[in-house]
């Protein structure tokens, strides 16, 4: 099921021409684009990026571990 978390993205023009796009509560979540549109959409595939390698390490550390706990959490935020 897919769940929605509000995100702030921060877009700034670029000094040799286009556009830097980062993510505020997410580091590592950065990339550039030509256009708005090109950095928005970028972005959006860095952020999936980051959550999916982030779930698979987790899910590998944990693989081991028989005893963990392991909930879905739904955020909300002002």
């Amino acid at each position: 099921m897919m769940k929605e978390i509000t995100l702030t993205a921060i877009f700034e023009p670029a000094e040799e021409g286009g556009f830097i796009g980062y993510i505020a509560e997410l580091p590592g979540a950065n990339t550039q684009g030509e256009t708005l549109e090109e950095c928005r959409e970028n972005l959006a595939e860095a952020v999936e990026m980051i959550l999916d390698a982030n779930r698979d390490l987790a899910n590998q550390k944990l693989a081991t571990h028989s005893n963990v706990t392991r909930e879905q959490v739904t955020l909300r935020v002002a």
